[in-house]
């Protein structure tokens, strides 16, 4: 099994460490080089694992992405793939493998409203996500399908916000200015998982590759008035980046917890959506991957700091020492070297798997 993924910035760690040295996998990575931050950067980049490739793309998240789905369709490479014992999987939310287990985080989430008495059984809740890829809200989605009393779904983009702009018009348009933002994980136009929502609220197959044709050839499509009729549940918005400094220090100021960008992104959001029922915001990111956001956004001088005293900085404000896998990633050496085109990713995958 050869797991091929690109990476916006959420997913790799996680997937690098969890097939590390499994038997009957190669993992192949490959993340925008300027698109995630400098820590997330370094936790790819000192992954340890003999099955294991971290490849740096001169290009966005994307464009990655798009090649990568060419190779899965690539039916001469997936020829070569069968006769060497190979197939490719993925470890990201083009993967519904990826989502299925998310289901779990809201039914949990609303179990511990219950057992705090915050609500009574059947009462509902509303969840807000931040999302570039479209996953783990998908996922909030088939939990409410599946009986959870969720009121609304609340998408929160950044200034990426091609999400928000379709849920208002119908419209989905990735022709427009890519924005590299201080939540890189959502730096994304391409929602690979938007496709998904479109056949439950269709339930015509062509009617979504036409959409997906429209998006690929034209750049845009427009949806049909019944059709977001039908995702009357979702809300969704945006946050500036000026915006997300200002939440991070807010909520600091308020009550002593730190967000990262991304869960900051969310928090303003679902502000703007207040019905008064109780509110469950994903927080998706650990706030160390992105010390020097927060810590401008608490008005820190920067001008001296290196990664390692921002993380120091930022576990003082915390109130706890840096975690082991933070520390792993700061003070272990770079394994993987290798940074190429866009045009490159191809040769790349076969040069790894020696083909």
């Amino acid at each position: 099994m050869v797991i091929l993924t690109v990476t916006s910035g959420d997913t790799r760690k996680a997937a690098l460490d969890g097939f590390s040295n499994v038997p009957g996998t190669r993992i192949i990575f490959f993340y925008p080089k300027d698109g995630v931050s400098e820590f997330q950067e370094r936790q790819m980049l000192t992954q340890s694992g003999h099955n294991v490739s971290v490849i740096a793309v001169e290009g966005n998240f994307d464009e990655a992405q798009n090649e990568v789905k060419n190779l899965f369709v690539d039916e001469k490479l997936k020829k070569e793939l069968t006769e060497n014992n190979l197939i490719f999987s993925s470890a990201n939310s083009i993967n519904i493998g990826r989502l299925i287990p998310q289901i779990v985080y809201y039914i949990h989430t609303y179990g511990k409203l219950l057992n705090d008495k915050r609500i009574q059984a059947g009462d509902f809740m509303n969840v807000t996500i931040p999302t570039g890829n479209f996953g783990n809200i998908l996922a909030a989605y088939y939990a409410q399908q599946m009986g959870l009393p969720i009121k609304k779904l609340i998408v929160a983009s950044n200034e990426n916000n091609v999400l928000s702009d379709f849920f208002h018009s119908g419209i989905y348009n990735r022709k427009r200015e890519f924005i590299r933002t201080h939540s890189p994980s959502m730096d994304i136009l391409v929602s690979s998982n938007l496709e998904r929502l479109l056949y439950h609220l269709s339930n015509n197959t062509d009617t979504v590759k036409n959409y997906m044709t429209a998006l690929s050839n034209d750049g845009f499509y427009e949806v049909t008035a019944e059709i977001i009729a039908k995702a009357k549940d979702f809300y969704a918005d945006f946050a500036s980046e000026i915006d997300v400094l200002q939440e991070i220090k807010r909520v600091f100021d308020e009550t002593g917890y730190l967000l990262d960008p991304h869960t900051a992104v969310a928090s303003i959001v679902a502000e703007k959506h207040n019905d008064h029922l109780p509110m469950i915001i994903a927080a998706t990111a650990s706030l160390y991957k992105f010390p020097k956001t927060v810590l401008t956004a608490l008005d820190v001088d920067l001008k001296s700091s290196t990664l390692e005293s921002a993380l120091l900085h930022l576990a003082k404000l915390n109130k706890q020492t840096l975690p082991l896998s933070v520390e792993k990633a700061l003070y272990d050496d770079f394994l993987h070297h290798t940074s190429i085109p866009i045009s490159k990713m191809k040769q790349a995958v076969l040069e790894k798997l020696n083909l």
